[in-house]
């Protein structure tokens, strides 16, 4: 049996959850197991998880109000030690990160984080994550008789190939949060960077955060989420939960803009596993045309509204 975590904050579940599943379907297939999706909490229509490949969907209740790694990693494990599951897969999202590390413990089981394959078993269980910054591939072969992995976001996209599923449901018992979440803070209205499949991202090439508005305009018209470079961050321009890059938030969308951002290794770190990388920066040493798959060099201000404009026109014919 494999059993996939599906996140659902606010009683939600993001594409992140799918996809989830639709990996964990995937490995059950190549073990020749069954697929099951454990829901913690409520959630609207958990049934669904079905039509991604869970075949039995599992909703523990109780009072779970804030996530609490300590708390949902035993509510996972215990259902995971009931139902005999032998891979327990989880997203690589901040929240499958800190789950990661305890669910090992807890069913003494080899782990690796941030896979992006599915596994291969030929006498042995073997699976690939990047490494080196994503210069080089890795490949794990897990020992254990349990396995814990975490799912890198963007990897697989969801895939239907089932129906919705009946949902069992089952009473939670958990220790006592030890952290008491005083606030918080979320960001509405834009997809989690992590997630997002467009993003459009801008440097100190900028000149200030008062020029900043054609690049959210650019976002707007293609459907994009807006990052930056740390040094943005730093000085203020932008939030630092837009800060892509090594100390930042690594993403793989699959179209990434990187706009007046010269493309210093940390920076590069976090965003080289995007899957078009189009780069527009007048100076044509920075090293981000290296890295990318298309590049203008010229000057952003004339070049973005331009390229907004023709976005526009496109959107429009469609």
């Amino acid at each position: 049996m494999v059993l996939v975590y599906a996140e659902s904050p606010k009683g939600q579940f993001k594409k992140s959850a799918f996809e989830a599943v639709t990996y964990g379907k995937m490995v059950a297939d190549v073990m020749g197991k069954s697929c099951a999706a454990i829901v913690i909490g409520n959630a609207e229509n958990a049934g669904q998880l079905g039509k991604y490949g869970a075949s039995k969907v599992i909703q523990a209740n109780g009072t779970f109000e804030d996530f609490d790694s300590q708390v949902f990693s035993t509510v996972i494990a215990n259902v995971a030690k009931e139902i005999g599951a032998e891979v327990v897969i989880v997203n690589h999202s901040s929240s499958g990160k800190s789950l990661l590390g305890r669910l090992a413990v807890k069913l003494d089981a080899g782990s690796v984080s941030g896979v992006n394959s599915v596994p291969t078993i030929d006498g042995s269980f073997k699976v690939k994550k990047n490494v080196f910054s994503g210069k080089a591939i890795a490949e794990f072969e897990v020992k254990t008789s349990i396995k814990v992995l975490s799912l890198i976001g963007n990897s697989f996209p969801p895939a239907e190939s089932g129906v919705d599923v009946s949902v069992d449901s089952t009473d939670a018992t958990a220790p006592t949060a030890r952290v008491t979440v005083k606030t918080i803070q979320t960001v509405e209205g834009t997809v989690p960077l992590p997630e997002a499949e467009l993003v459009v991202s801008a440097g100190r090439g900028m000149k200030g955060p008062e020029n900043w508005g054609i690049i959210e305009e650019l976002a707007t018209v293609v459907g994009a989420t807006t990052a930056c470079s740390r040094p943005v961050a730093d000085i203020g321009w932008r939030p630092h939960h837009e800060h892509v890059g090594q100390t930042g938030v690594a993403i793989r969308p699959n179209l990434y803009f990187a706009i007046g951002i010269s493309g210093a290794i940390q920076h590069l770190a976090g965003v080289n596993s995007s899957k078009v990388i189009v780069v527009i920066n007048k100076d044509p040493e920075a090293p981000f045309f290296k890295a990318a798959d298309y590049g203008i060099c010229a000057d952003l201000f004339d070049v973005v509204p331009k390229l907004t404009e023709a976005f526009k026109k496109f959107n429009a014919a469609q």
